[in-house]
């Protein structure tokens, strides 16, 4: 089975944990990118008009800038990204809806200040034709020794 970990990071922890994943995993990394970069400013969700909150409240999709390659050879799919507002950025919306998912094996992973994933494959799922395995929070460090626990165990 080839595994793709596909990831958006805003701040460089889901980057970190999507790094560790794809050791556990044996797969390879694909880092989902706008094409207009995040600033500091735009992250700031504190302030009610930074991008992120426009993005979310409008339900924007957010363009992203390049594509996975050799999508069809991959048979299970990780997606992590932060979670924003008690789900996925825009940016996993624009992602999934680019791609035929059909007879794929798909697993949410996120990292968190303290809001849950639950959610996520209920709104992400119906965009998708592949199979939904789980949505799980981790910690940015979390080691590849329990990552691959959890790899195993879907």
């Amino acid at each position: 089975m080839k595994s793709l970990v596909a990831y958006f990071s805003a701040s460089g922890n889901t980057e970190n944990l999507a790094a560790n994943l794809a050791k556990a995993a044996d797969a390879d990394l694909f880092r989902i990118e706008p094409v207009e970069p995040y600033t500091e400013a735009d992250l700031k969700w504190t302030n009610p008009l930074a991008r992120c909150n426009r993005e979310k409240i409008g339900k924007k999709l957010v363009p992203i800038d390049k594509r996975v390659d050799n999508w069809d050879e991959y048979d299970r799919v990780f997606i992590g990204f932060p979670v924003w507002y008690y789900g996925a950025p825009n940016i996993i919306e624009t992602f999934v809806k680019s791609y035929d998912f059909t007879g794929k094996k798909v697993a949410f992973f996120a990292t968190s200040g303290g809001s849950d994933v639950s959610k996520v494959p209920g709104k992400l799922g119906p965009m998708m034709k592949g199979e939904i395995l789980e949505a799980r929070l981790f910690r940015p460090d979390e080691s590849v020794y329990e990552l691959k626990k959890w790899v195993e165990s879907l």
